[in-house]
Parts: C-alpha cells; sequence; structure tokens
C-alpha cells in the first residue's frame, strides 16, 4: 500500500503503485501516475499529464508537469514523461510539452538532474545524463545519452547536445554541442575531446583513437570544414561512433560548436 502522509495532498483521479512514498505537504494532481518504488518528498507539486517512472526519487521543492512557460499555449492536453530510475533533486522545474513542439517534454533513465535546474517545454533528455546545479534548458533543447552540462549551462532554445558532450561550467550554449565534445565558453566552442567520459562509459581503445583522429580533422587542423568531414568519412568509415558523430554534423539546423 503507499505510504502517504497525512498532510500530503493526493487527487483521487491520479494513479500511484501501490509502493510509491509521498511526503509532507506535497500536492498530486489528477493526470499524473507514478510508478512503482517512486519517492516524493515533502513539498514537491505534481500537476498536468505526468508520467513517472519505476524508483525514480523526487526531493523537495521540485515543480513537475506546470504549463509551459510560452505565450502560444492555451491550456492543450499535453504532457510530460519521465522515465526510471531519475534522481530529480531540490528545487527543479519540469514543464509539459506544446502542441507545436510534439506534446511531450521527455526524460530518459538513470539521470541526476541537480538542484535548482530548469528543463522548459518539449526538451528530450536521453539517459545516464547528468544535469547540474542552476542549468536552464530552453524549449525544444535535445540533449544526448551520457552527455553532462555543468553547473550554470544555458542552451538556447532547440539547440542539441550531443551523446557524451560535456560543457564546462557557465557554459553558454547557442549552438550545437557535438557527440564526444567538451565544450566550454560564451558562446561555447570545442575545446577538446571528452576522453575522461568516455572511458567511463568503457569506449573502446579503437574506438578512441578514431574520435581522436576525427577530432583533429574537424576541429584543430586547418581543413576547411566540409574536406575535413571528407576527410573523416574517407579514413573512419568502419567506426560506429564517429558514423554518428557525422550524422549529427549533417543533422544540425542550428549549427554546431568550433
Amino acid at each position: 500500500m503507499a505510504r502517504i502522509h497525512p498532510s500530503a495532498v493526493v487527487d483521487p483521479a491520479a494513479k500511484l503503485a501501490d509502493d510509491v512514498e509521498v511526503g509532507a505537504f506535497a500536492w498530486i494532481g489528477p493526470g499524473v501516475e507514478l510508478g512503482p518504488g517512486v519517492a516524493v518528498a515533502n513539498h514537491v507539486s505534481l500537476g498536468g499529464a505526468t508520467r513517472i517512472g519505476a524508483r525514480t526519487r523526487i526531493f523537495p521543492f521540485a515543480a513537475l508537469g506546470g504549463e509551459p512557460q510560452d505565450r502560444t499555449f492555451s491550456g492543450e492536453r499535453t504532457r510530460l514523461e519521465i522515465g526510471a530510475d531519475n534522481v530529480i533533486r531540490e528545487g527543479v522545474t519540469l514543464h509539459v510539452g506544446t502542441p507545436k513542439g510534439g506534446g511531450c517534454t521527455r526524460i530518459g533513465d538513470d539521470n541526476l538532474i541537480m538542484n535548482g535546474a530548469h528543463i522548459a517545454h518539449d526538451c528530450q533528455i536521453g539517459s545516464h545524463a547528468i544535469v547540474a546545479s542552476f542549468c536552464g534548458l530552453a524549449g525544444h533543447v535535445e540533449v544526448g545519452d551520457w552527455a553532462v552540462l555543468g553547473a550554470y549551462t544555458g542552451v538556447h532554445q532547440f539547440a542539441r547536445v550531443g551523446e557524451s558532450a560535456m560543457t564546462a561550467a557557465n557554459s553558454m550554449l547557442s549552438l550545437d554541442a557535438p557527440p564526444f565534445a567538451m565544450v566550454a565558453g560564451d558562446r561555447a566552442r570545442v575545446v577538446g575531446l571528452n576522453a575522461v567520459g568516455l572511458r567511463r562509459r568503457e569506449l573502446s581503445a579503437e574506438a578512441m583513437r578514431a574520435l581522436k583522429h576525427a577530432f583533429h580533422l574537424l576541429f584543430t587542423s586547418k581543413l576547411r570544414f566540409e574536406q575535413a568531414v571528407a576527410r573523416v568519412r574517407e579514413e573512419l568509415a568502419g567506426s560506429p561512433e564517429v558514423g554518428r558523430l557525422l550524422r549529427f554534423l549533417e543533422d544540425s539546423k542550428r549549427g554546431v560548436c568550433r
């Protein structure tokens, strides 16, 4: 049976798994679904059409599922979907999506979202990512698996952060951050390969060598970008990691940090 503090307010229409925990003075609205083992701390607000996956832990004063901060939003039925095994720390804000953004803000599995972070409407966050304290993600941002956003990182709307990319603290991203890269600055630039992050993912030595060579050609050589891409495609065609890097670059609509 769910353990709900007597002072918590849980709408009868909310759907809670049998072993959910809800702390003091929490509020859970009618459209909320909580999976097995979800733990909601005191003073948490969960509203909107929000679904939260198994074993996710939500810390005090987080506000999830509120209306998007978008002047075009008119109360449409949109969603916030959060996967399993996430840790959402104090004061985090996550909003539902908008119709123009596909209608859903989505968080994957096993992410750590630290205190005071804001993830706006229609953002798409992968799995195993870290969003450090006081990061601000504008609407429609995409963050790939295993990415790490350093504290106070700001990401422009519609910008993307590639898989295993890492941003330094106080980075301001107005363009896409390439996969596997370390980026820093205002406006952020590529400062190297995220070698530590890739070792933690246990990428093979062969994959590391291929990415190092690709990064040299793309970001530190004196080749024009189109020439560098052609060289990478020719010399490193057998690397799946390099293939994903090239696809990310080719799909960019805002342009890529260099």
